[in-house]
This record gives structure tokens, sequence and C-alpha cells, in this order.
């Protein structure tokens, strides 16, 4: 196989054009700023600026070089639906209760909640508000946007990465003055990949020119074929980002919009998506704040996206409710903030709709936990969007591996997980029974108790937990 191993120079040159164009602003120029939410579906690190050797994203790259970069980020819940209602409340799924995917048989967000979704604050705040492409949160009228653009995209809704710029840049035309709030919400890279659409990418990846997934460590041809696809997809989404970005600067916002990159959760393959290991938790976090990031910087604060909430209410001068979960990003978008948060949670309950297994996870600057709550009463599914990775490793060329013993962990896991993300960042070897950790793991136990008690889990209720098992599960 061949795997790329250098970036070129057009993403340099990109990176460099972008900064100098949009970092020149030392503030913005209104009180009241444009905010543009750019949300990908699906993605997890696989970003060159986050160093992904095996992809070239330089449009995605050069928003980092203008912006703030944060190096650990995690979504709230590996799952599409939860995680947006995290983006757009600020709370985690257990608080804002939409702890599934938008669908008719899963609990949609609390009703406590309702008029105090992102969409609602901006347009009660005289932002004009649009989303283009992927919503998939209910109710709807919760998350009611003044235009929501996806069906009139094309047949590809929001792989149509041209038409979604085209949309943008109408739609920022369009408003007289009036500050705008737009969320551009790609479907790339989900599942099912689509490796070239409508010419994008000009030049896709060859089957074999990316290796296994770190965190599985089995491969074979379907495997091989699934993760360079999977890329192409990533590609497509960076250029669909140079044409948005294009499209705002030919309408002369660029200097008064902040931009927020991320994504909902990591990629959609065995031990990433719908689980609480850091392939699935862990997501890109960019952002773009004249006057307050600065541009190129690296940021080490542990970041989480009930924190963009806060940040866009902040940016835009408004107030955040004292229900919010999440912190503005502003005191560590520079520099060092000693008083940030040390720890990082998230969690998990269900996805399309069976079995609901929650679990719960938290991180230091070394260790990682995870409590699965329902552990020995039932089994998780072992596998996501058609990928197969969970039965290769149980062929005879894995027996006894350390992917095998992991992909088993996966799906009937214990109740207590303990992983030295320094020594194995990939989490293949479960520390939780060793008697060397002891008190790593009581350490880690009690920070996760913290958490749950100050954020109301109310999965920490025996009878809540038996209640929504035996409604859910039987």
């Amino acid at each position: 196989m061949r795997f790329n191993n250098s970036l070129t120079s057009k993403t340099a040159l990109a990176m460099l054009l972008l900064a100098v164009s949009l970092a020149g602003s030392a503030a913005l120029a209104g009180d009241r700023p444009n905010c543009l939410l750019i949300i990908a579906d699906d993605l997890g690190l696989q970003l060159s600026c986050y160093g992904d050797r095996h992809v070239e994203t330089p449009h995605i790259d050069a928003i980092a070089a203008s912006g703030t970069r944060f190096e650990t980020c995690y979504t709230t819940q590996a799952s599409c639906s939860p995680s947006r209602a995290s983006i757009y409340t600020g709370l985690f799924p257990h608080t804002h209760g939409h702890i599934g995917l938008a669908k008719p048989h899963n609990p949609p967000l609390g009703a406590e909640f309702h008029e105090r979704t992102l969409p609602r604050m901006m347009r009660d705040a005289g932002y004009r508000t649009a989303v283009i492409g992927k919503l998939h949160v209910n109710p709807k009228p919760a998350f009611r946007f003044d235009r929501e653009i996806n069906a009139e995209l094309g047949p590809n809704n929001g792989r149509e990465v041209r038409a979604m710029a085209a949309a943008a840049k109408e739609f920022i035309a369009a408003g007289d003055g009036q500050p705008f709030f737009m969320v551009v919400s790609y479907v790339d890279p989900h599942h099912p990949f689509a490796p070239q659409l409508g010419g994008l990418p000009e030049d896709p990846l060859e089957v074999g020119s990316v290796p296994p997934w770190p965190f599985q460590r089995v491969e074979s041809d379907k495997l091989i074929r699934e993760a360079t696809n999977y890329y192409n997809c990533v590609r497509r989404l960076d250029e669909g980002v140079g044409l948005l970005m294009q499209a705002l600067k030919s309408t002369g916002a660029e200097d008064e919009t902040i931009i927020v990159f991320v994504s909902d959760h990591g990629p959609p393959f065995v031990r990433a998506k719908t689980s609480c290991y850091e392939a699935g938790l862990r997501v890109p976090l960019i952002v773009r704040w004249p006057g307050v990031t600065t541009p190129g910087y690296v940021s080490p604060a542990f970041t989480s996206t009930v924190d963009i909430y806060p940040t866009i209410l902040d940016a835009t001068g408004l107030e955040t409710p004292d229900h919010v979960q999440g912190r503005s990003l502003r005191s560590v978008a520079s520099s060092h903030n000693s008083d940030w948060r040390t720890c990082l949670a998230g969690e998990y309950h269900q996805h399309a709709g069976k079995p609901f297994f929650p679990r719960r996870a938290m991180r230091d600057s070394r260790y990682k936990i995870i409590h699965n709550l329902l552990a020995g009463e039932f089994t998780i599914n072992p596998g996501i969007d058609g990928d197969t990775a969970f039965a290769v490793a149980r062929t005879p060329e894995y027996a006894e591996s350390d992917a095998s013993l992991a992909m088993a962990r996966q799906a009937d896991p214990p109740e207590w997980e303990l992983y030295d993300l320094s020594a194995d960042p990939w989490e293949f070897h479960d520390l939780s029974s060793d008697p060397r950790h002891k008190v790593d793991l009581q350490r880690m136990q009690a920070l996760l108790h913290d958490w749950r008690v100050r954020t109301g889990d109310p999965f920490l209720d025996p009878a809540v937990l038996e209640a929504k098992h035996r409604e859910v599960n039987f």
C-alpha cells in the first residue's frame, strides 16, 4: 500500500491566503457580528491540520491557520441527533433528553428547553437564521430557523457542496445589513460513502492509499475500500468548505463573521461512532473569532461541544442561560487558563432504537474511564453502518489478538473500563482489573460520579435506569 506522508504546496498556500485575508481584522466591525456554524457529519480528527498524514484538507486547515484550533474536544454523544441537540442547547443528552436519533420512537428534546435552543435565541435577538443541509433533531419547531434549505439543494442534499455554497451566498446577500446566524451542515463524510460526486473530489484517492483504522487494527479488502472512500468524502467536505469561504468573502461579510467548525462525532466504524472510545468522542473544533482568537493558536484546553452554545451567545453579546452546562471559549481561545476544566466527559444511550445501553466516560490528561451502566444485563450492537470490522476480528487470523479482544469488549463490556491514554491512545488494554491501577480507577470513578451528580444524570437512580431498560430493550 502507498500512504501519503506529506502536505503539498496547495495546502500551505490555501492556509496562508485565508489566514492573511481573515486574520487581518483585529476586531469585528459591528457590535452584532454574524455567526457561521459549520457542522461536518461523522468526521473525527481526519484532517491534515490535526496531523492526519493520509489526507489533505487545505481549506479547513486555512480556517485553523486564521483562528484557534482546539486540540482536544469531545462530542457529548457519538450519535448524530443527541450530539446536535447538545450543540444547539449547551447541554448533555442526559439533561436535554434527546438521547437517540430523531425518530418517532425515540425521545425528543425536553419541552423545558424548546424556547432556548440556539436558533430560537438568535431569532429572538434579531438575527436572521438559516440552516443549509442537515438538521436531524426533534421536535422541529424547537429548532426552527427562518430558512431551512435542504431538499432544494439537489438529489444528494447535504453532499451538494456547490449548491450549499450558492445558497449560503444568497442568504447572506439578502440581509440588508441585518446580522445572520447560519448553520451549514454537510452530510460528508457520513456512510454510505460517495467517493466522487459531481466531479468532487477532482482526483479521488485510490483504494489502498490509506491504511486500516488504528482504532481497529484489522484489515480486509472491504475495510480498506471503505476507509479510502471515507477519506474521499472528507476531501469533498474540504472543497465544500473552500467554496463556502469564497461565498462569504464575496459578500464582504468575512471580517464581521465568527466561524465555528465542528463535527457531530467520529467516523462511522466500529469502536468509533456509537461508542465512548476516543475515536467516537473526539472531534475537531476550530474557532475564528476576530479580536479574540489568535491566528494559528493551538489550544490545549479540554473542550466540549456543549461549549459552542455559550461561545456563540458570548460572541454575539447575548446572555447565557444559567442552566447551560458548557462554557464560553473566550478565556481559552488565545492563551492558557488555569481555571479551565481538567477533565472531559462524554456519554452514550442509544442510536436508531434498540438497544438502550447507557455509558458514561471521563478522561483527564492521562487516564480514561468508561462506566457501562447495563454491563452483564444487555449487550450492544457489534456493528455500525455496515462496518464489518467486528466480523473480521473474529476470524482465525486475529484470534486472541488485541483487536479481537477489544472488539469483543466493545460489544459486551465489563462494568468499568480504564485506559492509560498516554501509553494506549486507542484503548486496547483495559486496566480496570489491574491492582496496580486501583488508585487510578477509584480516582476516575470519583470524578465521573461527581460530574454525573453536578449535571443531574437521571440514570444515577437505579429505578429510572431499570424502567428505561425495560421500556426500550424488551
